[in-house]
């Protein structure tokens, strides 16, 4: 079934819903996509100060495959409308108290984190084949899948599949990494992708293992011109497909007439309240966001109760800095991982959170790639996990945040400056803009101020994550980091693909093969 001109509004104008907007307008649909903000990428935004331009969100380019396919998908390929670099080392870890930092190299990564533990090699590799034919299944039968049908999950391959599945799904990836090598070193390495999974080793399923053949088998690419870019090129197909993207025009609510959307309530630029008719109703909006704000209760799908019981994921506190001079010891991409390993997840996602002292930071460096920042400069991007807080407070510029946020990054600072051997950072930062929990609920509609979306637990995965349909709306349709499959980029334009599948009653397991 294709658009066949029907009217369809896509709200924000975030990856997901660009992504979404492109789809539905090249199957045929008369697509006008909102976005409330005057920039479209939502959190994947940019920031250009004296020189400098910084991406304020997402920084790694993985799962490349997704991106293909999606470009693909709209009659174009990842190499016509992006600019990629491998990145080599892929990513360098500082560990506390080691003098040396360990790199993982863009060729030889496998033999390179073997040589971290060679006693356990043999069970490392059984890790690192398991890791690739998990991803395997995970794409053939689970990302692309909208569950709304169960034909999917009794395939004969999952079937025959599904002890083992259980078991991924019923064992924590922290102690499913500890059954392969008790190193602390590659237990670290192997396990802090669940922090871009909104979680920690200890409440991901060991399902998602299969999160090391992303860096350690696929490598890590760049965006030239950071996310931005990729930004820039998921708009520029969407547009060529047609789709109206409008910015500046701000959704109020979405309009229901007999248990179906109609449209939107919208303010413009002009400040005047519009109603745009639409045969359906894309939101890529946060969940929460949809639900309390853009319906009325009774056209809500989930209570407060369910709310009560969903984990928002992590907070961040974000520090866009200008530096003068080099930081040569840091990567495009850095981990500082702590040596209280356990205590900076409990800290974070215990009964009582609260911001980990030293932290597990993320540091990225694009100018070590790209011509991002002035001649004789670098461009930090540093992350700071903390809960989902906004108490914590919001950012600013120069110094001008909460004092909470500033004083989270004045520690961050002084952290990489130790751990790098860099002792005259700070004095060399000329520009400074920080970004706290209460930023993202403000600007963005995070839920409690998450920086990803809600995490990958056990309950927030798969078809346990929710529905992108709503249950009480018919003709209205989720897409983005807080619906399925999940939070990152390449999940956002998964999601995107999954709203088409909803609409032309496809309920396959696997990517689609074309649109027509």
């Amino acid at each position: 079934m294709s658009g066949d001109g029907r009217r369809v509004i896509v709200v924000g104008g975030g990856i997901s819903g660009l992504a979404t907007a492109a789809l539905l307008a090249r199957d045929g649909a008369s697509v006008t996509l909102l976005e409330a903000r005057y920039e479209l990428g939502g959190r994947a935004g940019r920031w250009h100060r004296d020189g400098f331009t910084f991406d304020t969100g997402p920084s790694w380019y993985l799962m490349p495959e997704v991106f293909e396919h999606f470009f693909n998908l709209l009659g174009t390929s990842a190499a016509d409308e992006l600019d990629l670099i491998r990145l080599d080392p892929s990513y360098r870890v500082f560990f506390e108290g080691d003098t040396e930092p360990f790199d993982l190299p863009a060729d030889g990564a496998r033999e390179a984190l073997l040589a971290l533990d060679p006693e356990s090699a043999p069970r490392l590799r059984a890790y690192l084949d398991s890791a690739a034919e998990t991803y395997r299944i995970a794409t053939e039968r689970f990302l692309y899948a909208t569950f709304a049908s169960p034909a999917p999950l009794l395939a004969p391959d999952v079937v025959r599949r599904a002890p083992r599945l259980l078991r991924l799904l019923g064992e924590s990836l922290d102690h499913f990494i500890s059954r392969h090598t008790t190193n602390d070193r590659v237990r670290r390495v192997l396990g802090y992708p669940a922090v871009f999974l909104g979680t920690s080793p200890s409440a991901a399923p060991s399902m998602y293992h299969l999160m090391s053949h992303l860096d350690v088998t696929q490598g890590v690419l760049y965006p030239r011109g950071g996310f931005g870019a990729v930004i820039d090129a998921v708009a520029r197909v969407a547009q060529r497909q047609g789709a109206n993207l409008l910015t500046g025009h701000k959704v109020r609510r979405i309009t229901v007439t007999d248990g179906a959307a109609t449209g939107v309530e919208v303010v413009g630029p002009d400040g005047i309240t519009r109603h745009l008719p639409a045969d359906v109703v894309v939101s890529t909006a946060d969940l929460r966001v949809t639900e309390h704000e853009l319906l009325g209760r009774e056209h809500r799908s989930h209570g407060d109760g369910w709310w009560k019981r969903r984990d928002p994921g992590p907070g961040a506190v974000l520090a866009l800095l200008g530096v003068r001079g080099e930081v040569p010891n840091l990567a495009h991409h850095s981990l500082l991982f702590a040596e209280d390993w356990q205590e900076g997840f409990d800290a974070i996602y215990g009964k009582k959170p609260s911001v980990p002292s030293p932290a597990s930071l993320y540091v990225c460096k694009p100018s070590a790639t790209d011509a991002v920042a002035p001649p004789g400069h670098e461009n930090l991007f540093v992350l700071v996990p903390v809960p989902a807080d906004t108490s914590i407070g919001a950012g600013g510029i120069d110094g001008a945040g909460d004092p909470g946020v500033e004083r989270i990054v004045d520690d961050a600072i002084e952290q990489i400056a130790k751990w790098t051997d860099t002792p005259d950072l700070a004095e060399r930062v000329v520009v400074r803009r920080t970004i706290g929990p209460a930023d993202f609920e403000r600007d963005l509609g995070a839920w409690r101020g998450g920086a990803l979306g809600p995490g990958h637990t056990l309950r927030q995965s798969a078809m346990f994550r929710g529905s992108n349909a709503s249950s009480r709306v018919s003709r209205l349709l989720y897409a983005g980091a807080t619906t399925i499959p999940g939070i990152g980029l390449p999940m956002c334009l998964i999601s995107a693909e999954l709203v088409l599948k909803r609409l032309r009653g496809d309920t396959s397991a696997g990517p689609l093969r074309e649109v027509p």
